[in-house]
């Protein structure tokens, strides 16, 4: 787990609440844990904290309009154009000096095409607003070959959106019971949905982008009910570590019927070896060739295969 000296809690709850800045803040989910509940934690933090602001809702998947939001935009139905239009319409100007700060709720990027996305989120974005948008990560970008320029080096929806996102909030199921993440996922391939999903209480990785270009990386417990945050072990970073570790003796014990380890008179004698090398690199300037003649060694002054012409 990346270290630092905050809180990763407060942390968090600074991001959720609008309190931190984090110009667009991508949420990643999946059919298993979407991340509507999430959203709802957004909300209830910004009201908790006092710093309530207007919700524009840009949809393109959501029928029902929810109760938080302030503006609601049905954009299935309308052009790039037309949904960039309106959702400008509805932020305060970016040279305003005095205006309240606007929350952008996008439900879904994945219907926006890969050759637009940079540019849909740059002109919607302003220092008075924050853009939380989610990308499901079960559904494939079949439109990442239809790039500008016919460039097939041009990264990928996720991978842009990564790149661009201040802040990643990585959503994954607690699974319960007797299920398991491969049965889990064989069943939604084939649109069977288990019991047990979408549930309060999910995982969650966050990634927290810093000025400096650091990034702070926390994996949490969350309980919706309660509205709980609870920090969990970074695994990955352990496993990491725990693959670094030096090898032992111990370690060779009972894999072959050979005696694999070494004495300690064994290893005297292999330290006291003269390695050639050291001996070379004792020369003041350049290279030079180390070789001590034994007694059945023959040297001649003249080389007889010297061409003689």
């Amino acid at each position: 787990m990346a270290s630092s000296s905050h809180n990763p809690v407060i942390l968090f709850k600074r991001v959720l609440s609008l309190t931190e800045s984090s110009p667009l803040i991508l949420c990643l989910d999946s059919m298993a844990q979407t991340s509507h509940r999430l959203i709802q934690e957004f909300i209830h933090q910004s009201k908790s904290k006092g710093n309530e602001c207007p919700v524009v809702y840009i949809s393109f998947e959501t029928v029902n309009v929810p109760s938080y939001c302030t503006q609601f935009i049905d954009a299935a139905q309308m052009d790039f154009v037309h949904v960039v239009r309106q959702i400008i319409s509805y932020l305060p100007a970016a040279t305003a000096t005095q205006a309240k700060k606007h929350m952008v709720i996008i439900d879904s990027l994945n219907y926006i095409p890969t050759d637009l996305i940079t540019r849909f989120l740059s002109e919607i974005a302003s220092p008075h607003c924050t853009i939380i948008a989610t990308y499901h990560k079960d559904i494939t970008d079949d439109d990442h070959a239809v790039i500008p320029g016919g460039n097939n080096n041009y990264p990928d929806k996720l991978t842009l959106l990564q790149f661009m996102a201040t802040t990643i909030l990585d959503i994954e199921v607690a699974l319960a019971g007797n299920l398991d993440t491969e049965e889990v996922g064989e069943l939604l391939n084939e649109f069977r949905i288990p019991r047990g999903l979408n549930n309060e209480i999910y995982q969650l990785r966050f990634v927290n982008k810093r000025k400096s270009g650091r990034s702070l990386e926390y994996d949490f417990k969350i309980n919706s009910k309660n509205h709980e945050y609870e920090l969990s072990l970074n695994t990955r970073q352990e496993e990491v570590d725990g693959g670094n570790e030096l090898e032992t003796p111990d370690m060779l014990q009972g894999l072959t019927t050979f005696n694999l380890g070494t004495s300690n008179k064994q290893k005297l004698a292999k330290d006291q070896v003269a390695l050639p090398f050291l001996e070379a690199q004792s020369f003041g300037q350049g290279g030079a060739i180390v070789y001590e003649y034994e007694k059945d060694d023959d040297y001649d002054e003249e080389d007889p295969y010297e061409d003689p012409f």
